[in-house]
């Protein structure tokens, strides 16, 4: 069937559109705007980590849980006020992301050198890799030129973060809605491989399930009292082995039945990504490979670019 000029014009556009945001998006951004934006960040960074390695799970946790929420756009990093409601109170975030003052620090140091050019979207991206590559991850070029948004959604981050208790259907989907691959879901859990979990978190795992490995089970309840509302902040590593060493070996506890989260060990069990799990768990080369490809394909979802959004001043508000 034949196309009319004008037709094909405008289909031609809306293509150049529908790819113009992540195209926008590049790894040498800042290289005449901001050259230092790097050394700057990753020594707030280090700091940050020698001070208390935890933190190197947190900082990657922040961008995972700004990114699943219209998109990369440093939202999740603003504060209430008495008119705006912003994404932190949501329930997979209350009590539970944390690192908000070493962004700030990072924002303060980044603003000396370069004074409103860095988003603070950008600061995320930039902060996740350093943490992964601090803590003996794989190092990557991180794309850049994403903006800040002036707004947060509470209901899309009470939507679309997956929780502790998904099976592994819901959390194929809900990758999937980012447009993320089950392959870039599994490769992405490996997050765990460093970082702790609260009590509440897991233990209906540790109660409830029978996909868990009885010993394991038992030594994590010793921290995490049955009744609900109590003990509900007491800490657990999530890779019980090297919790502050970014690594395979939380692959190596799944196939043993060792994973702490319910979402955790949904990954090998007897489901589609088993044998994925298995991969990764004999090659952490395999393992860090497509984590760099997962954490790329984050970074990509709907970045506010050219125009649009802004580039705060303060991370915990809008201009």
């Amino acid at each position: 069937m034949a196309i009319s000029s004008r037709a094909f014009a405008s289909l031609l556009l809306a293509l150049l559109l529908l790819g113009s945001a992540s195209a926008q998006l590049s790894t040498n951004f800042y290289s005449s705007s901001c050259p230092k934006v790097f050394s700057t960040v990753q020594s707030v960074v280090k700091a940050a980590i020698q001070k208390e390695k935890r933190m190197g799970a947190s900082l990657l946790r922040l961008f995972f849980h700004d990114c699943f929420v219209n998109g990369c756009d440093g939202s999740l990093l603003l504060d209430d006020t008495a008119n705006f409601t912003g994404e932190k109170m949501a329930k997979p975030n209350n009590g539970s992301v944390r690192g908000f003052d070493v962004v700030d620090n990072i924002k303060s140091a980044v603003e000396n050198v370069c004074p409103g050019v860095v988003s603070c979207a950008d600061i995320l991206a930039i902060t996740s890799r350093d943490s992964v590559v601090i803590l003996g991850g794989p190092n990557w070029n991180v794309k850049l030129g994403r903006r800040d948004s002036t707004t947060a959604s509470l209901s899309g981050a009470n939507n679309n973060i997956p929780f502790p208790s998904n099976s592994l259907s819901t959390l194929i989907s809900k990758f999937s809605a980012q447009g993320l691959s089950t392959k870039d879901m599994v490769a992405l859990s490996g997050a765990h491989t460093i970082g702790q979990a609260r009590c509440t978190n897991f233990r209906a795992h540790v109660y409830n399930d029978t996909d868990i490995n009885a010993s394991f089970a038992k030594s994590r309840q010793s921290n995490c009292p049955q009744t609900s509302g109590s003990g509900d902040n007491n800490l657990a590593p999530l890779d019980l082995q090297t919790p502050t060493v970014f690594d395979n070996d939380y692959y190596k506890n799944l196939v043993v039945f060792k994973g702490l989260l319910h979402s955790d060990q949904e990954l090998f069990n007897n489901g589609s990504t088993d044998s994925q799990v298995q991969s990764y768990s004999s090659s952490s080369s395999s393992f860090f490979s497509d984590f760099v490809t997962g954490m790329i394909n984050m970074g990509d979802i709907t970045p506010l670019t050219g125009s649009n959004g802004e580039i705060r001043k303060n991370c915990r508000k809008i201009n």
